[in-house]
């Protein structure tokens, strides 16, 4: 498995944070706002950035990363909030596929997440890039990983009911702001992709509390997951 620059993108702050201080020979650059860090990770070639929350935001930096820095390969890390009950604070979910839970035309008769008249609304991870993650993740934290569905939406879950939905509906395991939208460009472009997400609430009625408590955590078991994948590439 070989890729020659790796995209690398978090949403906040704290889920870069970690990688910046390890990166060497770093450039920077600023393309809509959104600043990138061009440099090397364990010897690898890697663009380092803070997309912004939300699926614009996480499209339009994935987008910037392929035309203009010439990734040939992404990793979205981050945290995000348990929709399956079987997952808690702290456990790790790698994506084996991404839909928009928020992307509803079911009043004209299309099943929820899907997006009308495209091709594709499901979008599958890339098998090499998931088995590198779910081999690192197993590894660091073992018997805290799954694989299976994020969902991603402009939405902060945090009612127990829509919780419910979002799991007997959608059969997600997690669900965050940009996942999917990252997903959807790699896949217009042609260009593998993986989201790794570490569990910082339960996206439930006690949400507020945990996010704030538990997201540096979660930022932190993110960034020695891809730590490790690029180490060990």
């Amino acid at each position: 498995m070989s890729y020659d620059k790796i995209g690398i993108i978090g949403a906040m702050k704290e889920e870069i944070a970690l990688f910046l201080g390890q990166m060497e020979q770093v450039q920077i650059s600023e393309k809509a706002k959104i600043q990138f860090m061009d440099g090397f990770f364990h010897g690898k070639k890697v663009v380092l950035c803070k997309s912004g929350v939300g699926k614009v935001n996480a499209a339009v930096t994935t987008q910037i990363l392929i035309d203009s820095f010439g990734v040939d390969a992404i990793i979205f890390t981050g945290v995000a909030g348990a929709v399956d009950p079987g997952l808690n604070v702290g456990d790790i979910v790698v994506a084996s596929e991404l839909l928009q839970h928020d992307m509803d035309v079911t009043a004209l008769g299309f099943p929820r997440g899907t997006i009308p008249f495209e091709d594709i609304s499901l979008f599958v991870t890339d098998e090499r890039l998931r088995q590198a993650a779910v081999e690192a993740s197993t590894e660091l934290f073992p018997g805290r990983v799954h694989v299976g569905r994020i969902l991603s939406g402009d939405q902060f879950i945090a009612s127990r009911e829509t919780v419910a939905k979002l799991y007997s509906e959608l059969q997600g395991a997690c669900t965050e702001m940009e996942g999917a939208a990252v997903a959807q460009v790699c896949a217009m472009n042609s260009i593998p992709q993986v989201v790794i997400r570490s569990m910082s609430d339960k996206a439930d009625g006690s949400a507020e509390v945990n996010f704030a408590e538990f997201t540096v955590l979660a930022s932190e078991n993110s960034s020695r997951i891809v730590n490790h994948i690029l180490k060990n590439w």
